[in-house]
């Protein structure tokens, strides 16, 4: 059988420990039997980060500035124990909050919907989609421990040198307090990348703040999206059928809750990263969660939503089997070749994508699955298979899909 061809490269952007075997399999079985695979590779693993400083973080999203299309790996984020774990130089940031910042780009997390694993919010009949913005708020904040009787002020000081204070709070006893920035070019640049996802999909969106109590930092949010939907995006909405509208943080949840899904939720930064677990979570599986990055550009970069299955690992690295679940990681690829192959006027790319996404959820569905999994399936006819079993079986169905 012929392999279907590539015309311009993925960036691979390679990671850490259980998902960085996965990654390896899913090529090894899935991916290089059927594609002549092109990719731009990057070690994202710790221990090369460490080697290089960091940089070939920063090289790796450049690069999917530069090609348009990206697929990453799960990776570390070193805490203090991982330091002395791996030797660091330092406490290497987030990978993830680095490449975001390069690319100034949205995340988009979606449930992957399969018969046999019930949504436990049981109107939930499609996908819904957090959009989370990756700039800012408490993820850049500054903080300190507060001494009784210190006053805390909010200074800003303006280009000519002339201050604006305010008063956050006489501490009669000890405390804390928190500053927290956002910036316009970054709100905006979500704004866009929410409207232009919503319009490719054809899906309405909401966006949710808390302006009534915040209101000045969340109203800006509301604002911005509001006036770049009025100027930029309302007409192209009206055609497509599809609706925007904001609503409170508090709202959104009791309405997406009753709902039947089919949305795209854009949230801020903290609440798009404690709402997206949540719907994971309420569809089934976090290992059940595609993530996609996209610049306001049309940049992309895929992900699973999960981590690196340390204690996976551990067993693993100890000779031990393990039933690791690789379905977020294979819609990783699967979503990167299909965008390239859109990209690049490649049918059989995208078809192929296709297909590897189809033999996956006919696995399950025929009741082969890793076991977190078959502990929430209800299935009637199941069982449990190893990390490498699950990736062979996929094989299997994509070699009788394509006879």
């Amino acid at each position: 059988m012929s392999k279907i061809q590539m015309t311009t490269p993925l960036v691979e952007m390679d990671g850490d420990e259980m998902t960085r075997i996965l990654w390896q399999w899913i090529k090894d079985e899935l991916i290089l039997p059927f594609v002549d695979l092109k990719t731009e590779y990057y070690d994202l693993g710790l221990e090369y980060r460490e080697k290089t400083g960091d940089q070939v973080t920063k090289d790796s999203a450049y690069a999917a500035l530069k090609y348009g299309v990206a697929v990453k790996c799960a990776t570390i984020t070193p805490n203090a124990a991982r330091v002395k774990e791996y030797g660091l130089s330092q406490m290497w940031k987030s990978p993830n909050g680095t490449i975001r910042a390069i690319m100034d780009g949205t995340v988009f997390r979606a449930p992957i919907l399969v018969r046999g694993v019930e949504p436990y919010v049981k109107n939930w009949k499609k996908p819904i989609t957090i959009a989370r913005h990756a700039y800012g708020d408490v993820y850049r904040n500054t903080e300190m421990s507060v001494p009784a009787g210190s006053r805390a002020e909010l200074v800003v000081t303006a280009p000519d040198g002339t201050e604006k204070r305010a008063l956050i709070h006489d501490f009669a006893g000890d405390g804390i307090v928190q500053g927290m920035h956002n910036l316009d070019a970054s709100i905006e640049s979500f704004a866009r990348s929410c409207f232009r996802f919503a319009l490719e999909k054809k899906e309405d969106l909401w966006f949710s703040s808390k302006d009534t109590i915040s209101k000045i930092y969340d109203h800006h949010f509301k604002d911005i999206f509001q006036q770049i939907y009025d100027e930029e995006f309302a007409e192209a909405f009206k055609e497509a059928g599809i609706t925007y509208f904001y609503t409170l943080i508090d709202d959104a949840v009791a309405r997406v809750v009753k709902s039947d899904g089919g949305m795209i939720w854009a949230c801020k930064n903290y609440d798009g990263d404690v709402m997206s677990d949540m719907i994971a979570t309420a569809f089934g599986s976090l290992a059940m969660m595609t993530s996609v990055l996209v610049n306001p550009d049309g940049k992309f970069e895929y992900e699973a939503a999960h981590g690196t299955v340390q204690r996976h690992y551990y067993r693993y690295r100890d000779g031990e089997e393990t039933s690791t679940n690789s379905v977020a990681t294979i819609f990783a690829w699967s979503g990167a070749l299909r965008k390239r192959g859109e990209l690049d006027g490649l049918a059989d790319l995208c078809a192929f994508a296709d297909r590897l996404e189809a033999a996956t959820l006919a696995v399950i569905e025929s009741g082969v699955m890793t076991r977190d999994l078959y502990l929430i399936s209800t299935l009637p006819e199941k069982r449990t298979v190893n990390s490498l079993e699950f990736i062979r079986a996929i094989r299997r169905e994509l070699e009788r899909s394509a006879s």
